[in-house]
């Protein structure tokens, strides 16, 4: 019998003589009519079957010739788990929940001739599964993908494609990153500057040569309206779409529609260039802290998420130590140094989030001067900020830029790749992610989460880019996340890689080629 080539590898797979034949005539049962439906949505476009769904029984879960049998499990199965198991009269998908019943479906699409990916009819087809067992849950709860939309922001339709090939894979988060230095990209009705300014700026450093800008305005952002569009369609899916709005640095754009939110509080402009900038929000003013506070709550009307991403990165404090307002806010609090000025800073946005049922969470940066008690610390510095926060208590997602940061350059020749940051990450670093380091003691483990991959964009303007620096490299850590192998086989990656690659074109994804 020929190998599956299943990505993310399921934790146990039990291969099985024949193979069940999907038709005109068969038939879908189940006891939850929707979920269904959501398999029919899958499967309909490319065969052209309309495998209504019917209700399921006992006598048809014994007795069902022809069929898809989706069962809700006696026995409660974690959120994500599911069994499949496909005999050559039907087709059993076990779950104890919604989720669960979606990451079967993405197993069950795999199996098919991956012509079943197309959204248009497909002649000619034999729509045949391979017969096997299949029990699967992820290793990690936390399975996401980053999107940096503030230097370069890309179509609503993109956002979509990126997250079907994302649940295609199983992953489970979308972590959008949408405000910048270099740009504003969410619609607030309260403060409208923020996008019919801050949205814009006057042109764009070239990344051919960082002395040289390219002349040309750039600008754009999304509407409340497309926000909650691309969050319905990832809850869909079974992706929980996670928005970051940075502070307090990285906060240019928000200045420049905004100055009296600075220490300076004048002569402000969207940036042009990348980098880190001196400028941020100050500490030391009350109001910074009701437009955030604003900001925040609007963003809660769109996102579900319990996770908000604060950023937290990446924030100078030399406005700070030369601002009367800021140094009076260390005197009036007890605080050491501005060190603990920002550690101040995120408290307070952290206790507003709990307040209102929401769970904070930043880059590692958030842990000096100490870390607000309930916050959620990603660790991309190299692991050893997650390390710290995980033998401290503190819960993690790893997202460690040695494994993580998609960005980075795919090979060591740069001149052969296009434009990327400028450092190297290898698919065969990638495949070394270890999400859990030696360093966590045994009894801390627990409050690793998760990780996910980081897709940065400042060297990264076209949606096209943006698939070639996710694909493969993202296939690889969405199979280290589900399964997490203590073993990691290279060669073995590279072979069912490469026998996946009618997968990858069917999905019409500009992947980077595997040769090299």
């Amino acid at each position: 019998m020929p190998e599956l080539t299943l990505f993310p590898q399921p934790q146990q797979v039990e291969r099985q003589a024949g193979e069940f034949t999907l038709n005109a005539h068969t038939r879908l049962f189940s006891h939850e009519g929707e979920i269904a439906e959501q398999l029919a949505r899958y499967l309909r476009p490319a065969t052209s079957f309309d495998l209504p769904a019917h209700p399921l029984d006992d006598d048809i879960l014994s007795d069902a010739h022809n069929a898809i049998v989706l069962v809700a499990a006696d026995d409660e199965m974690a959120d994500e788990a599911y069994a499949l198991d496909v005999a050559p009269e039907r087709v059993t998908l076990r779950a104890s929940h919604r989720h669960g019943f979606l990451r079967a479906m993405q197993t069950l699409r795999q199996l098919l001739p991956p012509q079943i990916l197309a959204d248009a009819p497909q002649t000619g087809i034999a729509w045949t599964i391979p017969c096997v067992i299949i029990n699967d849950a992820p290793a990690f709860g936390w399975r996401g993908l980053h999107l940096d939309v503030g230097r370069h922001m890309f179509p609503v339709d993109f956002i979509k494609k990126l997250i079907d090939a994302m649940a295609f894979y199983k992953f489970n988060t979308f972590h959008w990153h949408l405000t910048e230095d270099q740009g504003w990209r969410l619609e607030s009705k309260k403060y409208p500057r923020l996008t019919e300014i801050g949205s814009k700026r006057a042109e764009t450093q070239l990344p051919s040569d960082p002395q040289r800008w390219d002349g040309q305005p750039y600008g754009g952002f999304y509407t409340q309206e497309e926000a909650r569009e691309i969050v319905a369609y990832a809850a869909e899916r079974g992706i929980t779409v996670v928005p970051e709005i940075e502070m307090p640095g990285h906060a240019v754009a928000a200045l420049t529609a905004y100055p009296e939110l600075g220490c300076i509080g004048a002569g402000y402009e969207v940036r042009r260039t990348w980098g880190i900038a001196d400028d941020i929000f100050c500490a030391g003013k009350d109001e910074v802290f009701s437009f955030l506070q604003d900001v925040l709550a609007e963003v809660l009307e769109l996102f579900p998420s319990i996770y908000i991403h604060v950023g937290g990165d990446e924030a100078p404090k030399e406005r700070w130590a030369a601002c009367p307002k800021c140094q009076a806010r260390i005197k009036a609090e007890g605080l050491a140094d501005e060190n603990e000025l920002q550690s101040w800073f995120v408290r307070q946005i952290d206790s507003w989030l709990n307040e209102r049922g929401r769970v904070l969470v930043g880059w590692d940066e958030i842990l000096e001067g100490g870390l607000a008690p309930n916050a959620i610390v990603m660790s991309w510095r190299g692991s050893d900020g997650g390390i710290a926060a995980a033998n401290a208590g503190h819960d993690v997602v790893m997202t460690p830029n040695t494994y993580c940061y998609l960005d980075y350059y795919q090979h060591e020749d740069w001149t052969r790749e296009p434009p990327a940051i400028a450092r190297t990450l290898i698919l065969p670093q990638v495949w070394q992610f270890d999400v859990i380091p030696d360093d966590i003691a045994e009894d801390k483990r627990h409050h690793i989460l998760g990780g996910q991959g980081n897709i940065w964009t400042e060297y990264i303007p076209r949606a096209g880019h943006v698939e070639y620096m996710a694909f493969p490299r993202a296939i690889a850590i969405a199979d280290v996340l589900w399964n997490h192998p203590a073993d990691r086989d290279y060669d073995d990656l590279t072979a069912r890689l490469r026998a996946h690659r009618p997968c990858l074109d069917a999905l019409g994804l500009n992947y980077r080629p595997l040769e090299d």
